[in-house]
């Protein structure tokens, strides 16, 4: 039994042994260290993106404006034409009818006008003789009048049935290449109440343009003359370059979704790029080159006096904006004037000169952490508090309860 209780001791002794070393040896000392960055010349940009469709720049739907059936195609698919080349023609059978006819009609109203020309002179002698009556002058007048307006009439009649035998012949209004056939050889085409689309032509390829859906909350950053980037599923490597030429003021709703409509021109001097292509685009709305910026964290740093080291102190200056350098043990405060940013990058004057090395965040090692300016706290929510913070908020609560 008295052996019992030396064991006991002795482990109550182990024990307490056990928890002082590691009560003494869990303190650590806190150890700061502090990220930089040099103030150097940047490229600072903003940018958007949206989705566009590639289209030619000048493509033009080449129909007819007569009935009939197609007897000959002289073009496919991606076939060059000059302008004025035949592309197609249309059975001429009934429209060489109707000129024929037209024709008739005009030389048998050009013999009635003959005839009565030459009635109307032979009354004319006899009137001003006296031989006959006014009455039956002025009836081969009329006759005589009618008959130079149905001339005029059939002569009309014989363009209109010439101008309908030349529509027959289809040819190219512009230089370019064949984007798409709607008929085939055989096929009757009517162009009662509208012209038939028979073909659609593109001017050029190596111009083409890229027709982008902008955001409404995008939309005012957008102007005519901003660089544009994008790319193609095809071609995932490649990036292709571009400009803004309009912005259109139409708007488009789509499930309750305003979208406008950007036009983007882009090169196509290698003919990658394909009408109807889906494009992935970036347009950048704002850009400087070459300008003095620091990352902007940099800004929104504030040393902290509560772990400074010993000998370290801070000296503080009046201003909007600062940023901070550590020189030897003392944290100096640099009043700047800001810029252009984009969230990571901040141009910023006054103060500070290219090559200087700033303060941007810092990290402890060791020890219970504490944030020493509003940025670190801002970014590390879960931080542990002092122990009587703690308690504070927890009597807050219970007298609220």
């Amino acid at each position: 039994m008295k052996n019992k209780k030396i064991w006991i001791g002795v482990g109550i002794i182990v024990l307490i042994i056990l928890a002082y070393l590691l009560l003494s040896g869990g303190k650590k000392e806190e150890k700061v260290s502090f990220e930089t960055a040099k103030v150097e010349k940047q490229n600072i940009s903003t940018s958007i993106t949206a989705t566009g469709t590639i289209e030619p720049v000048t493509s033009v739907t080449v129909g007819t404006q007569v009935s009939g059936i197609v007897s000959k195609l002289y073009v496919d698919y991606n076939s060059v034409v000059k302008k004025g080349q035949v592309i197609a023609e249309l059975d001429k059978t009934n429209l060489i009818s109707e000129l024929n006819t037209a024709k008739a009609n005009l030389s048998s109203a050009q013999s009635t006008l003959n005839y009565e020309l030459a009635n109307y002179n032979r009354f004319k002698t006899l009137y001003d003789k006296g031989l006959v009556s006014a009455d039956e002058y002025e009836n081969a007048k009329l006759s005589y009048d009618k008959a130079r307006q149905s001339v005029s009439t059939s002569r009309e009649s014989v363009q209109k049935a010439q101008t309908n035998l030349g529509y027959a012949t289809i040819t190219s209004p512009i230089d370019g290449v064949v984007l798409s056939k709607a008929v085939e050889e055989g096929q009757t085409v009517a162009a009662s109440f509208n012209t038939p689309e028979l073909f659609t032509i593109a001017k050029d390829l190596t111009d083409m343009r890229v027709i982008a859906d902008i955001d409404e909350a995008d939309i005012g950053g957008v102007k005519e003359g901003q660089r544009v980037t994008f790319t193609v599923d095809a071609f995932p490597e490649d990036s292709f370059e571009g400009q803004v030429t309009q912005v259109r003021q139409q708007a488009t709703t789509e499930s309750n979704v305003v979208t406008y409509e950007v036009v983007i021109s882009a090169r196509n001097n290698d003919l990658k790029l394909k009408p109807g292509l889906t494009a992935n685009v970036t347009i950048y709305t704002l850009e400087k080159n070459g300008v003095l910026a620091a990352p902007s964290k940099a800004l929104r740093f504030i040393p902290n006096e509560a772990l400074l080291s010993n000998g370290e102190k801070i000296e503080d200056c009046e201003g909007m904006h600062k940023v901070w350098t550590k020189e030897g043990n003392i944290f100096k405060a640099h009043k700047v004037e800001v810029g252009t940013t984009n969230g990571i990058l901040t141009e910023i004057t006054g103060g500070i000169t290219e090559g200087t090395e700033i303060l941007v965040d810092f990290s402890i090692s060791g020890g219970s952490e504490m944030p020493m300016g509003g940025e670190q706290q801002a970014t590390n929510p879960f931080m542990p508090r002092p122990r009587g913070n703690n308690n504070r908020n927890g009597n807050n609560n219970q007298q609220r309860r």
